[in-house]
C-alpha cells in the first residue's frame, strides 16, 4: 500500500512536476513571450522613436528649407522691392527731372512768347509810327508841290525857240510838252502833258492831267491796337478834309503848271496860256472812263506874275479865284466845269473828205479796196458811229490815218486812227507804234483798224496803253451796223479762232 502510495505520490509527484515543468515552461515561454513582446515593443519603441527621429529631422530639414526657401524668397521679394524701389526712384528722379525741364522749357517758351508778343507789340508800333510819318510826309509833300519847285527851266528855252524858228508850230508844241515831261514831281503827281500853240494870239494852249482822289491818303495815320492778335489800325481822315486836300492839291498842281509853261517858253512868243486841268477816271454810275475838266484857266504872263508862289501863306484856292478861273465847286466829286479850249486839229495835216460809199459794190472786197478809200470807208464808219473825223493827208502823218474827236458839253475826247488793210497777222510793233503815237500827240485813246487780225502779245499789251484794237470781223460788223455795207475780206487763210462765215 505503502508501495503503491508512493508510486501514485510518484504519478502525482510527477504529474505535479510535469504541471509545474509545464507551468514553467509555460511561464518561461510566456515570459519569452512577454520578453519578445517587451522586446518587440522596444523595438517598436525604437523603431518609432526611429521614425519619430527622422520624421523629426525630415520635419527639421522640411522646416529649415522652407525657411531657407522662405529666406530666399524673402531675399529675393526685398531685392526685388529694392529693384523696384531702385527702378521707381529712378523713374521718380526721371519723372522730376523732365517735370523740370518741361516746366523750365514751359518757362521759356512763355518768355520767349512774352518777348515775341513784346517785339511784335514793337514792331507794331514802330511800324505804325513809321506809316503815320509817311502819310503825313505825303501830306507835307502834297502841301509843298508849289512851293518846292526845280530850277533850271529856262534852259529849255532855246530848243523850244528853234523849233518855231522854223515855222513848225507842233514841233514847237511838242518841245513845250518835252520840256515839261523832263521836270520831276512826287510820285503820282505827275500827270500825260498836252501843248499847243496858236501864233496870232501868242496863245499857249497847255492841258495837264491831274491826279484822281485817291492821290490824297484816306488816313490820316495809323495806331497800335493791343487786341488779340494786336494790329495796327489805320484811323480815318475825315471827308471833309479830303476834299480840302484834294481841292488844294488841285490847284497847287494848276499853278505849277502854268509857272513851268511860261518858264520854258520865252516871253517873247507866249503871252498867255490856256489851261485845262483834267482827270482821267471811270464814272462811278456807269463805270465807263470819263475826262472831267475840273480847272479851267486863261491868263496872261503879266498877270501870272503878280503871284508868289513861294510864300508859304499863298492860298492856291483863292490865287485861282483872283485870276477868274472857272474851278470845280466839288472837284473830290469830279464835278466837271467847261473847258476853255479845245482840241487843236491844227496840229494834223488833214486831207479832203472823200465819199467813198456811194461808190462801193454791193459786197466790196476790203483787201481789194485802194488804201486811202480804205482810210476813207474808215473815217466814214467813225463818223457814222457819231464822232468827228478827219483822215490825214498821206505823207508825214506819222502813221496817224484819220483823227477823230468825240465832241459833248462839258468833255472832248481826242482819238487817233491807224487802219491796216492788211492780209497778215498786224505785227506787235505796229500796236506799240499807235501807243507811241497816242502819248506822243496827247490823244486820249488810239485805235487800230485791219482787214486781218491780232496777236496774243497786241491783244495783252493794247488794254493797258489806251489802244482799242478792231480786227477784220469786228469791222465787218461795224460796217454792216453802221453803214448797212455787207463786205467781204479776201484773206488767203482762215485766222485762227475764224470761222467762214467771218470772211463771206
Amino acid at each position: 500500500m505503502a508501495g503503491r502510495k508512493s508510486l501514485a505520490a510518484q504519478l502525482v509527484q510527477a504529474y505535479r512536476d510535469n504541471q509545474k515543468a509545464r507551468a514553467a515552461a509555460a511561464k518561461h515561454a510566456e515570459e519569452e513571450r512577454a520578453r519578445q513582446a517587451r522586446a518587440a515593443e522596444r523595438a517598436a519603441a525604437e523603431h518609432a522613436k526611429e521614425d519619430a527621429r527622422r520624421e523629426r529631422e525630415q520635419a527639421q530639414a522640411w522646416a529649415r528649407a522652407q525657411k531657407e526657401k522662405q529666406s530666399q524668397q524673402s531675399a529675393e521679394s526685398r531685392r526685388a522691392s529694392q529693384i523696384v524701389r531702385d527702378l521707381e526712384r529712378r523713374e521718380a528722379v526721371r519723372a522730376r527731372e523732365a517735370e523740370q525741364k518741361q516746366r523750365a522749357e514751359a518757362q521759356e517758351k512763355a518768355a520767349a512768347e512774352r518777348r515775341a508778343r513784346q517785339d511784335r507789340a514793337e514792331s507794331l508800333r514802330r511800324e505804325a509810327d513809321a506809316r503815320t510819318a509817311e502819310i503825313v510826309a505825303r501830306v507835307e509833300q502834297l502841301g509843298s508841290v508849289l512851293r518846292v519847285r526845280p530850277g533850271g527851266l529856262h534852259d529849255h528855252r532855246l530848243r523850244v525857240e528853234r523849233a518855231l524858228g522854223s515855222g513848225d508850230l507842233q514841233a514847237f508844241a511838242v518841245g513845250v510838252e518835252s520840256a515839261l515831261a523832263c521836270i520831276e514831281y512826287p510820285v503820282g503827281l505827275k500827270g500825260a502833258r498836252r501843248a499847243g500853240f496858236a501864233p496870232e494870239s501868242r496863245e499857249l494852249v497847255l492841258e495837264i492831267e491831274l491826279p484822281t482822289q485817291t492821290i490824297v491818303p484816306s488816313v490820316q495815320g495809323y495806331r497800335f491796337k493791343a487786341s488779340a492778335p494786336p494790329a495796327v489800325v489805320p484811323q480815318p481822315r475825315k471827308e471833309a478834309e479830303c476834299r480840302s486836300l484834294y481841292r488844294d492839291l488841285v490847284a497847287r498842281l494848276a499853278l505849277r503848271a502854268i509857272d513851268e509853261a511860261f518858264a520854258v517858253t520865252p516871253s517873247a512868243l507866249v503871252d498867255a496860256v490856256a489851261f485845262n486841268g483834267i482827270v482821267r477816271a471811270k464814272d462811278r454810275a456807269t463805270g465807263k472812263p470819263i475826262e472831267p475838266c475840273l480847272i479851267g484857266l486863261r491868263v496872261s504872263r503879266e498877270a501870272f506874275g503878280e503871284l508868289v508862289l513861294d510864300e508859304p501863306e499863298l492860298d492856291p484856292v483863292q490865287s485861282l479865284r483872283y485870276l477868274n478861273a472857272i474851278v470845280s465847286q466839288h472837284p473830290y466829286d469830279l464835278e466837271p466845269v467847261p473847258p476853255v479850249v479845245t482840241f487843236d486839229l491844227s496840229r494834223y495835216k488833214l486831207a479832203p473828205g472823200r465819199d467813198v460809199v456811194a461808190g462801193l459794190d454791193s459786197r466790196p472786197d476790203l483787201l481789194a479796196m485802194d488804201p486811202t478809200e480804205f482810210e476813207h470807208l474808215i473815217r466814214r464808219l467813225f463818223e457814222k458811229a457819231g464822232l468827228k473825223s478827219w483822215v490825214t493827208q498821206a505823207s508825214r502823218d506819222d502813221g496817224i490815218d484819220a483823227v477823230a474827236v468825240i465832241e459833248q458839253p462839258l468833255l472832248s475826247t481826242q482819238c487817233i486812227i491807224q487802219a491796216k488793210r492788211t492780209k497778215n497777222v498786224v505785227p506787235a510793233d505796229t500796236v506799240r507804234a499807235v501807243a507811241g503815237l497816242v502819248n506822243d500827240t496827247g490823244a486820249s485813246k488810239g485805235i487800230v483798224v485791219t482787214t486781218a487780225w491780232f496777236g496774243k502779245t497786241s491783244l495783252d499789251f493794247a488794254p493797258r496803253n489806251r489802244l482799242e484794237l478792231i480786227d477784220g470781223r469786228h469791222l465787218k460788223a461795224l460796217l454792216l451796223e453802221h453803214l448797212e455795207i455787207d463786205s467781204l475780206i479776201g484773206l488767203p487763210k482762215l485766222p485762227p479762232g475764224w470761222q467762214p462765215r467771218d470772211l463771206s
